[in-house]
């Protein structure tokens, strides 16, 4: 396989922005001019609260789609269809006239004028600067990692990461006389992406083998440097996905760190060689780049200190949301880069911003924990519910991962399609399987399904 292209990352952020009207959301005579950079769960968020109260916004993305990254393995492993975790951004705000949603590519940005430059040319200074640009993958200067691992920080990654199984098992399924080698597939890194990739393609790896369409049992491993899987949970929910891991046929190695990633192998710190084409990346990620660029002070990942009330000290009307954040918690640790903590602080952040165009105080975030949950493979999964984090793991967790997930999707056609889907492939678990060797996961056919279609451009194998 040749050296891969990281997509999703490496290009600068694009942004959107809108001139308001004189009266529309102010108090007095004051104009508010707000531009939102990045177009992700915390930017949409922010600029759907705006939009209810008439503020004008333009909010800027390189792409046209709302992305729901913690189903990108998922798309990766043929259960659901890209289309179903990614939501057309003109679609998400089309009952909110005051949002102008533009693809652009910022090449500068200044916190200090609130002033952003694009391929365009430059936007002027705003009333209001919201820096909601995500997150990227951290390779932590392994060597090759970033030329040959398939990270999941995006739906282009999890689309190329599908394409690349599919090629993987059609060379083993189907063979043409020619040797092709060892199916082993190798996950680094032991949080709910690792965990829940490498249990998906498990699964997969293993009805292909009872079909007997693999010749011989493929191999997943999966390698972190700790000594437990998903290392926030409790050690009952360490010890339940361990179990549940090792039954399903994952390989589980602790106490490693990847050194080397070559298009054939990858190399461990204890100097462990593993043959295999299929490197997936979940060791990390790091603020966007785009961070580091306006002059804050960043911390822990790359990401921007912000203050209580979600902005950025030293800087005035100007805010940082989600994960290329970080937001103050308990015990003065950062929040983790959750999907409800990016919604969450959206939301607030709309709201903190209609209170200084009133002249009112800000309020300082508060994050309603709810709780942490992950998925393992069918009927396996765990859940630590609310503050005080009680478990709950099996079919019952299985059901409120579904239940969660599909009520944080954007849109009711995407909810009702992950939820059919679901059901599918959960009384039909040779769904993904067919789907991987013969097929593309298809979405179903609404009737208005033209302008609930994301513009994800074709992905080739190189």
């Amino acid at each position: 396989m040749s050296p891969r292209r990281t997509w999703g990352h490496s290009r600068p952020w694009q942004y959107c922005v809108t001139n308001r009207s004189s009266n529309a959301g102010t108090k007095g005579d004051v104009v508010t001019k707000v531009v939102v950079v990045g177009g992700g769960m915390a930017g949409v968020g922010c600029a759907l609260v705006l939009s209810k109260h008439d503020i004008e916004v333009i909010l800027v993305d390189r792409n046209d789609y709302l992305q729901f990254q913690p189903l990108l393995y998922q798309v990766a492993s043929s259960i659901l269809p890209a289309e179903d975790v990614a939501r057309p951004l003109t679609t998400v705000f089309a009952d909110s006239p005051s949002v102008t949603v533009k693809q652009s590519t910022v090449t500068a940005i200044d916190f200090g004028t609130r002033e952003v430059v694009t391929d365009a040319g430059s936007l002027g200074a705003a009333d209001h600067l919201v820096l909601a640009a995500g997150s990227q993958p951290n390779f932590f200067g392994v060597a090759g990692a970033a030329e040959h691992a398939f990270p999941l920080y995006a739906v282009t990654d999890a689309e190329r990461l599908r394409l690349h199984l599919k090629d993987q098992l059609r060379q083993h399924c189907y063979p043409d006389g020619a040797d092709p080698g060892v199916l082993n597939v190798v996950v680094v890194g032991g949080g709910c992406t690792g965990v829940e990739v490498a249990g998906a393609i498990a699964e997969l790896f293993s009805q292909l083998f009872a079909d007997g369409r693999l010749p011989a049992k493929a191999n997943v491993h999966l390698v972190d440097h700790g000594k437990a899987v998903l290392a926030p949970f409790s050690e009952k929910s360490h010890e339940y996905a361990l179990r549940k891991l090792t039954e399903y046929g994952v390989q589980v190695t602790f106490g490693v760190a990847v050194t080397e990633v070559t298009p054939e192998s990858v190399t461990l710190s204890d100097g462990t060689v593993l043959p295999t084409r299929t490197v997936i990346w979940g060791g990390g990620e790091s603020a966007s780049a785009i961070a580091a660029d306006g002059g804050a002070k960043t911390g822990r990942g790359g990401r921007i200190d912000v203050a209580a009330d979600l902005s950025i000290p030293g800087f005035q009307n100007v805010w940082a949301i989600g994960d290329v954040a970080n937001i103050p918690g308990p015990g003065d640790r950062a929040l983790p880069q959750l999907g409800s903590v990016a919604q969450q602080s959206g939301k607030w952040l709309g709201r903190n911003i209609r209170r200084v165009a009133d002249g009112d105080e800000t309020k300082p975030f508060h994050y309603p924990d709810k709780g942490i949950m992950a998925m393992i493979g069918r009927n396996a999964a765990v859940a630590e519910i609310g503050p005080h984090r009680h478990q709950i793991e099996g079919p019952i967790a299985f059901a409120a991962w579904l239940g969660l997930h599909a009520i944080l999707l954007s849109g009711a056609h995407s909810e009702v399609d992950a939820f059919l889907n679901w059901a599918d492939d959960y009384f039909h678990h040779e769904r993904s399987v067919d789907l991987e060797l013969d097929g593309t996961p298809d979405r179903i056919a609404w009737a208005d399904a033209d302008a609930d279609r994301p513009t994800i451009a074709p992905i080739a194998l190189s």
